[in-house]
């Protein structure tokens, strides 16, 4: 197979993605549960959608010229046979947890993240609300090793965009827990909305894009708990609806906090590449001291899942 006739699958599921939503939304309202629809949240998302797609067009020459000139330095080629392509979708899923877990451990990753998140409600709509600046994070670095092993950049590009539409069915209440074994190897709703948590319990955790295993592995994985219902959102909620705050009101909080008087050049790079919630003078929370704060209210939680 010709490496650049890998379709953009992403833009293939675009059908697929509007009548699930609409899938969604008819099942919320006939059956009453299942999740919520607010109208100016959905738009939002979906703008917010419209947007990724628009600043990947002019964009994305950035990401592709830098995996072809790796291309061309690397001496390996292994094809595009199916083995090759498995492999491929396997190990780019490995990249995705963690360039997922930089960008909730690393505040300017976080800033490109950190809109993904900022919606109150889950849906499949939720999916759709995608980040406009990635290019500015450098996360492309991440997926440099896979061109070096032989892989071409447009099999790179094809599995991550099965990747991303693997996920957009997990961003959903409709679907409770799956059958065991499947819960234990796949991501599902049920792990996804525990990432979408603000409970101190959830933070940081459930990175996985495909395959939760990740999260198993590295010590990041946390079930969702029946006692301890998912509250979606940020930590602090932004409170808007405008696709422009959304999408850039955490990189104008890090100029911001790097921009105030009298800090050291240290205490300015932390403001960037700390955790999210990091400040010079400890005023503020990272999810380390929430859930700190959290066990010392509620020490009986000690020891379950997140703590």
């Amino acid at each position: 197979m010709d490496p650049l006739s890998f379709p953009d699958v992403t833009q293939l599921a675009v059908p697929i993605f509007i009548s699930a939503i609409l899938g969604e939304f008819l099942w919320i309202a006939l059956k009453g549960r299942g999740g919520r629809y607010e109208t100016r949240d959905a738009v939002t998302s979906l703008i917010m959608g419209a947007g990724s797609v628009a600043s990947g067009i002019v964009l994305g020459f950035i990401a592709w010229g830098f995996f072809m000139v790796l291309w061309e330095i690397t001496p390996l080629d292994l094809g595009t046979s199916i083995g090759v392509i498995v492999l491929c979708f396997v190990l780019d899923d490995l990249r995705y947890y963690w360039v997922h877990r930089f960008g909730h451990r690393i505040r300017w990753v976080w800033a490109s993240h950190v809109n993904h998140h900022s919606s109150q409600h889950y849906n499949l709509t939720t999916a759709l609300r995608q980040t406009w600046t990635g290019t500015f994070t450098f996360m492309m670095v991440v997926r440099a090793p896979l061109v070096l092993l032989g892989f071409h950049p447009a099999l790179v590009l094809f599995v991550g965009g099965i990747n991303l539409v693997y996920q957009f069915w997990i961003h959903t209440e409709a679907i409770g827990k799956l059958p065991r074994w499947f819960e234990a190897v796949m991501n599902t709703p049920s792990h996804h909305r525990a990432h979408h948590g603000r409970n101190p319990r959830y933070l940081d955790c459930n990175y996985a894009g495909v395959f939760i295993i990740w999260d198993k592995i590295f010590g990041t994985f946390v079930p969702e708990q029946d006692s301890d219902p998912v509250d979606y959102g940020l930590v602090y909620n932004i409170a808007t609806f405008n696709p422009l705050r959304v999408a850039f009101h955490e990189w104008v909080a890090i100029y911001r906090d790097m921009t105030q008087p009298g800090l050291s050049l240290k205490q300015r790079l932390l403001y960037a590449l700390a955790p999210p919630g990091y400040s010079h003078d400890g005023s503020r929370d990272t999810s380390e001291t929430i859930k700190a704060k959290h066990l010392a209210r509620q020490p009986h939680d000690s020891g379950t899942p997140g703590f």
